[in-house]
């Protein structure tokens, strides 16, 4: 009787916490029913099913296990956990890898400065905060070497405030948005939905603050319309009009009902383009007056946090996989390649993550890949580190010798819809890295590309595995080709395998994480040898 009231208490408390808002999650969430394993430091009985306050977690706090392939270094996953959890939108991912880098001892530059570089140094900058630059200076850099570069991009498929978000149906607060990237919209009904993202504060001497906004706590909520009120929902589909179906409830009270007096000053009418209500909510959390905020860039974002899931706890579940999963290991690669002076002691080329915004919409603009950020960065780094040199085509010959993975998550099969891939290049997940092929240049892989970047997780024992779409279906892109084409740097396009791409919540492999990480780290760790025993246009 004392095991099995323990256990309903141990239930009751997980179901609690499975409940609490994602920021609430780090240091305790524990998540049910995971399978029996020995090796875990647990005291429970020897049966086939228990409950577990250490697997399947939501937080890298309480849980660093092995890697289960590919070498035998600690795994990423429990971090890469806390990255998601942290990153509900764009800018929160650029300002937790911003701070990242400086935990790691990066450098913060800023584009409007003049720059002052030296070889073994490491710096980064910020564009938008929803774009990152970051890079490491091998210690026997010379004036036109190349750059070893891996990009991803920070931005997911969601929904996005609309400017004047205010608007009621029926007695009920709405919020209007509008849709970002090609979502799969059905999967955002039924959610516990909240907002995040970036406003403008007036700071007390008159001046402008840019801070960041999480709300934590269930907020909003796209209903389903009851199968007795739409009886051919399961023979014809479920359709919704994005326009006007997709539209959070925020509450159910008229907005002068839930305001104090002081909310129905002029000021208050002055944020008429939301509600009131919302913009008390955002007050709260940012501890200042409703008209201290003068501008407001919001997601919605679901409140439910990433965690490990699946029988043997081999999967994440999570929204945003694509693509802070890619951006996460790159961020992570780079700084694990380059902690100590012994790391960049023997490098000739210069390590550098460019993490991107709006990849999800093309890409066009300031933050996004088909702005010539990085190339711009490359350009500047060249000709901070050439000092007195005067010699011809320094930043073209390092392009000539530079190298991009372009990581992007990719399609692994689906067991209930194999047929959607073509019968030879089926990735599945927990198998590796998969490179990405498409001869209509929709990716940017040439059999050159290819080879080197699979012989770099060939050397490491790492697997690599092949995609190409069918042909009668259409193909998809990725930065990749945007950017090998922006100067013509040699380019590669990779991503980890994942079920349920532009869901709110999606599906990958836990050792596949660790395979990425790995082998973007051999990656920046010796691909210089590797490239160096390849000549192409010189023989």
């Amino acid at each position: 009787m004392t095991v099995m009231i323990s256990r309903v208490q141990m239930q009751v408390q997980v179901l609690h916490h499975l409940h609490l808002p994602c920021g609430s999650l780090r240091p305790t969430t524990s998540v049910l029913f995971p399978r029996w394993k020995p090796s875990l430091s647990v005291s429970a009985p020897p049966c086939s099913r228990y409950f577990s306050s250490t697997p399947l977690l939501c937080s890298a706090s309480r849980h660093n296990p092995q890697s289960s392939g590919g070498g035998t270094s600690a795994s990423i996953v429990g971090d890469l956990l806390d990255y998601l959890n942290e990153s509900w939108t764009q800018f929160h991912a650029t300002a937790e890898a911003k701070r990242q880098l400086i935990a790691a001892g990066f450098h913060l530059l800023n584009e409007n400065d003049e720059w002052e570089l030296k070889p073994g140094g490491r710096y980064f900058f910020t564009r938008n905060m929803s774009c990152l630059v970051a890079f490491a200076v091998g210690e026997k850099y010379a004036v036109g070497n190349g750059f070893h570069a891996i990009a991803a991009h920070t931005d997911s498929p969601c929904l996005k405030l609309k400017p004047k978000s205010a608007s009621s149906k029926s007695g009920y607060l709405m919020v209007n948005v509008q849709t970002y990237g090609g979502g799969l919209w059905h999967t955002w009904f039924d959610r516990d939905l909240t907002v995040a993202g970036r406003v403008i504060l007036r700071s007390s001497n008159g001046s402008f603050l840019h801070k960041l906004v999480k709300v934590k706590k269930p907020l909003l909520r796209i209903p389903t319309l009851a199968i007795h009120l739409d009886r051919t929902v399961n023979k014809d589909g479920f359709k919704p009009n994005l326009e006007t179906h997709l539209i959070p409830l925020l509450a159910s009270k008229l907005e002068e009902t839930s305001l104090d007096s002081k909310e129905k000053s002029p000021a208050a009418s002055s944020k008429s383009t939301h509600h009131p209500l919302l913009m008390e909510v955002l007050s709260e959390e940012l501890s200042c007056d409703i008209d201290d905020i003068v501008g407001v860039e919001l997601n919605v974002c679901d409140t439910q946090p990433s965690c490990l899931g699946g029988g043997n706890n081999e999967f994440i579940f999570s929204g945003r996989l694509d693509n802070l999963a890619s951006s996460y290991c790159a961020l992570r690669a780079l700084i694990d390649s380059s902690k100590s002076p012994s790391d960049l002691s023997s490098e000739h080329a210069i390590r550098m993550v460019a993490l991107f915004d709006n990849e999800e919409v093309g890409s066009g603009s300031i933050q996004g890949a088909g702005a010539p950020t990085m190339f711009q960065a490359m350009r500047r780094i060249v000709s901070c580190l050439a000092e007195k040199y005067v010699g011809e085509g320094a930043f073209e010959r390092a392009i000539r010798q530079s190298f991009l993975v372009s990581a992007d998550m990719a399609h692994g099969v689906h067991p209930n819809f194999a047929d959607k891939h073509e019968e030879h290049h089926r990735p599945v997940m927990q198998k590796g890295l998969v490179i990405k092929h498409n001869a209509n240049q929709r990716y940017a892989t040439s059999g050159v590309t290819a080879f080197l970047f699979k012989e770099v997780g060939k050397m490491h024992n790492l697997p690599t595995q092949e995609f190409v779409v069918r042909n009668d279906m259409g193909c998809g892109s990725t930065i990749g080709p945007i950017l090998a084409s922006g100067v013509g740097i040699r380019t590669v396009d990779c991503g980890i395998a994942q079920l349920s791409m532009h869901s709110v919540r999606e599906i990958c492999g836990k050792d596949d994480i660790d395979f990425a990480y790995k082998h973007f780290k051999a990656f920046y760790q010796t691909f210089s040898s590797i490239d160096g025993k390849l000549k192409v246009d010189l023989e």
